[in-house]
């Protein structure tokens, strides 16, 4: 993506609302963390409705066939997108709550460790995926993501999350994956 294009967007009086509903929750879940909560976007329709636009209209005519959802907040956004772009949503969920097989990628975030899980046979090789969700920060899940979707043969085209936090450099942790975001932090 275009640094220009980046910029475009943050510009766009949308992605100025979006900012505006996020609440920030200091010392959660640990101190020092400064939770960036979306669940206040959600109580505002218009806004929600916003946050899905702009992605859909990045999306929309890219032939992605898959979007794949980061449990939990990957699920509030991933699955309208998927719906509006005409794609299958994938969730990638964490360690036993999928039934069945699956592949897993375990990963290191800003307050611990984790693991994604997806089914396998969910994909197949060859298939374009946009990854989604709400925050990148180290870059960890949106990694474990890529990882566990390329090794499944998928081609994942980007990742979009609603909001960044550039101070934790997760965007270099992504090797040149292109990532698309709506708004940067604000504290």
């Amino acid at each position: 993506m275009a640094v220009s294009e980046e910029k475009k967007e943050m510009h766009d009086p949308r992605a100025q609302g979006i900012a505006s509903t996020i609440r920030v929750v200091p010392n959660f879940p640990k101190p020092g963390i400064m939770f960036q909560d979306i669940t206040t976007l959600l109580l505002n329709p218009r806004v929600f409705k916003d946050t899905i636009d702009l992605f859909v209209e990045r999306y929309t005519g890219k032939g992605i066939s898959i979007v794949a959802g980061v449990e939990a907040r990957g699920f509030i956004f991933g699955p309208p997108i998927a719906l509006a772009i005409g794609a299958k949503f994938i969730p990638l969920r964490k360690p036993n709550k999928l039934p069945g097989e699956v592949i897993s990628e375990e990963y290191v975030l800003e307050y611990g460790a984790d693991c994604l899980e997806m089914h396998v046979g969910a994909v197949q090789p060859g298939e374009r995926a946009l990854v989604v969700d709400d925050l990148v920060a180290t870059g960890g899940t949106l990694c474990a993501a890529i990882a566990l979707l390329e090794r499944a043969g998928v081609e994942v085209v980007e990742c979009a999350c609603v909001i960044e936090l550039p101070e934790l450099k997760g965007r270099e942790r992504l090797k040149g994956k292109p990532l698309y975001i709506l708004v940067e932090s604000h504290s």
